[in-house]
């Protein structure tokens, strides 16, 4: 598992968080989160943490307006408004690389099996809940 560092990549055009390709699951508990990192195995170097200190530092600094030309996405305002929340409870985060429906399918299959707070998906064009 790797720790977390905010690349232009994790970005859309507006400069909003939109890590396309990943999937993200907010934890109440750091514990909950190490143990699904650990149980999804070796797919180690595909995931990162995310304490709440990053999340507010790093992710909570993309909900910034734009200058950018570009209609508004609503939701991803909303869900970086959702993470920050969640952070300032003390919420933890993995941000998991997904290639495919079965991988998702295989993390949600760990991630179900503890307390997890809120999970999502970012498609190229959509933000997809998992539950």
């Amino acid at each position: 598992m790797k720790d977390f560092q905010l690349t232009r990549k994790m970005l859309s055009l507006r400069g909003s968080f939109y890590p396309s390709g990943y999937a993200f699951i907010m934890f109440p508990d750091v514990d909950d989160a190490r143990q699904a990192a650990r149980e999804l195995e070796p797919r180690d170097d595909e995931i990162m943490l995310l304490t709440p200190a990053d999340i507010l530092r790093d992710i909570g600094k993309t909900e910034v307006v734009s200058d950018v030309a570009l209609p508004d996405v609503g939701t991803e305002k909303a869900t970086t408004r959702k993470y920050v929340d969640l952070a300032r409870e003390g919420h933890h985060a993995l941000m998991i690389s997904t290639h495919t429906r079965d991988d998702t399918e295989r993390i949600m299959t760990v991630v179900r099996k503890l307390p997890f707070s809120y999970a999502q998906k970012y498609h190229s064009l959509a933000i997809e809940d998992l539950e």
